[in-house]
Formats: structure tokens, C-alpha cells, sequence
């Protein structure tokens, strides 16, 4: 079986993304992390920023990768042609809280070096898929524990 097979399906991307994700939020936080319906069986993550602009908690819901005890992920938001809001409140402000599971952590992000992401590409499977999307370069974030 490949590689591609083996994984689940990814769902399609909701036409209302914010509704979609206050209830997938809603839902992780209630259940410790475990996801029903069509997001059953997916490793996700809460990552709640501090806003750039407005000071205010934003959360995120993204798929993840782990380089030993540092959670890896990219900053897609599906190919769009900016960055997604999430990681400019990051670049602003490193300091985040991220929720895996029953797992709550405060952790300190960085955007990976040039010399990190070969090795750190294939922890994110869909970086590359989400690459083809867009002329920008879509930045690897590492979560460490501050």
C-alpha cells in the first residue's frame, strides 16, 4: 500500500473555514483532543497566538509534525498568498500556547532556518502539496518549550 493510500482522506476545505474551526475547537477542547465525524482519527493541534495588531488570543486549528519533543508546522494557510494571521502574530509575538490531545504547553516558536528544512520537510507530508500552491516560500515553524 502506499504511502498515499495508507493515510486518510484529506476532507474538503470548508466554504466557511471560521465556522468550521470554532466548532472543531470547540469539540477538541471538550473531547481532550479526539475528533468525530470526518476529522476522526486526525492529528491536530491548537495553537492560540497573541494578535500582532489587536493583543487579543486567536487559535488555530493545524496539522503537525514532531522532531523529537518539538512540534513542527507550517504556515500554508492552504496555499493563500500571504502568511496566514497566525504566523504573523507568531513573528511578532513567539510566545504560544499549544494544545495537543489532553496536552496543554506554552512554547516558544521560530520559523526554521534555510538549513533545517530538508530535514524537517518530510515531518509535514503536506508541505509540498501545499508548496504548489503558491509563489511564496511557506514558512516550517518550530514549536520548542520555552
Amino acid at each position: 500500500m502506499s504511502d498515499e493510500t495508507s493515510r486518510p482522506r484529506r476532507p474538503p476545505i470548508p466554504t466557511d473555514i471560521k465556522a468550521f474551526n470554532k466548532k472543531l475547537i470547540e469539540e477538541f477542547r471538550a473531547n481532550r483532543g479526539q475528533l468525530s465525524g470526518q476529522m476522526a482519527g486526525r492529528t491536530l493541534m491548537l495553537l492560540t497566538t497573541t494578535g500582532a495588531k489587536s493583543k487579543q488570543e486567536r487559535t488555530a486549528v493545524l496539522g503537525f509534525g514532531k522532531d523529537g519533543d518539538r512540534y513542527v508546522v507550517i504556515a500554508s494557510g492552504n496555499g493563500a498568498p500571504k502568511h496566514p494571521a497566525w504566523y504573523v502574530n507568531l513573528q511578532a509575538n513567539p510566545i504560544a500556547t499549544v494544545e495537543v490531545g489532553p496536552d496543554k504547553i506554552k512554547m516558544r516558536a521560530r520559523t526554521a532556518r534555510p538549513e533545517e528544512r530538508e530535514r524537517l520537510t518530510p515531518l509535514v507530508p503536506y508541505l509540498v502539496s501545499q508548496q504548489k500552491l503558491t509563489t511564496r516560500e511557506i514558512p516550517i515553524v518550530v514549536l520548542e518549550r520555552s
